[in-house]
């Protein structure tokens, strides 16, 4: 049996703070990231968006479950968990890095049930492919490379019993993101809102422009200051994009 909604839907505004005809925004993590990570963005949202963030098998509290390796497979899953919890006021998609590319392709799957836009952050457009591999590197290089690109999973791998729990889920997000390969889609009709920091080395302006191409509906392009992990740092903006991309209904 397939996990409840609950397992894979993190809502993390606290309860009653939200307006009912509030839209939703689903948070989609990068690699090695988890539902908190989108804590802050929560905090700023409250009172105009309901936060919900995806949870991926293999941390928190589904650490015992395998890591999902394919990302075809991991965004069936998600799309499967949000069609078992419709929503009927608007939903705004927004994914760093790997879960960028899983908004894109969570989108993709649910057709007319999709979000009204989709904000993609810190990723080339899934058309755009870097055939790289560093899943396959040994841990001591992995782990080098992670903490190169920053991130609150850096902090983490300086200690030795955090470093050997995070390395097999980051390996496996690693081969999700890596293996993964555009199939040809026709584009989505949403508003597409492609973002990124001006120092970022794995997504550039050439890499966020390219993701015109997949949307029929309004394309944007946004940047903020920052490397690969700027969002720490730009939260209250982000906010405001949401804002502007999802106003608040009224009753």
């Amino acid at each position: 049996m397939s996990p409840s909604p609950s397992a894979w839907l993190k809502y993390l505004n606290p309860s009653g703070s939200t307006p009912d005809r509030a839209p939703q925004l689903v948070c989609f993590p990068h690699s090695g990231g988890a539902a908190s990570v989108y804590r802050p963005l929560a905090r700023e949202l409250e009172g105009d968006a309901q936060v919900v963030a995806v949870q991926y098998p293999g941390r928190q509290d589904r650490h015992e479950e395998p890591v999902i390796t394919d990302l075809h497979q991991l965004a069936d899953r998600t799309a499967e968990a949000l069609r078992r919890n419709p929503v009927d006021v608007p939903r705004v998609f927004f994914g760093h890095s790997m879960g960028a590319i899983l908004a894109y392709e969570v989108a993709q799957r649910l057709g007319d049930e999709g979000p009204q836009a989709l904000i993609a952050s810190g990723r080339p457009a899934p058309s755009r492919v870097r055939v790289t591999t560093s899943y396959l590197l040994d841990d001591t290089a992995l782990a080098d490379q992670v903490v190169r690109l920053g991130g609150t999973a850096a902090e983490l791998l300086e200690h030795p019993e955090m470093r050997s729990l995070l390395l097999p889920l980051i390996r496996g997000d690693y081969q999700a993101s890596e293996t993964y390969r555009h199939r040809g889609d026709a584009p989505l009709s949403c508003t597409l809102v492609a973002l990124g920091g001006d120092a970022d080395p794995v997504a550039t302006f050439d890499d966020l422009s390219a993701w015109s191409p997949h949307t029929v509906g309004r394309f944007r392009q946004e940047t903020l200051t920052g490397d690969h992990f700027y969002l720490q740092h730009h939260w209250p903006e982000v906010a405001d994009l949401v804002r502007s991309v999802a106003p608040v209904r009224s009753s």
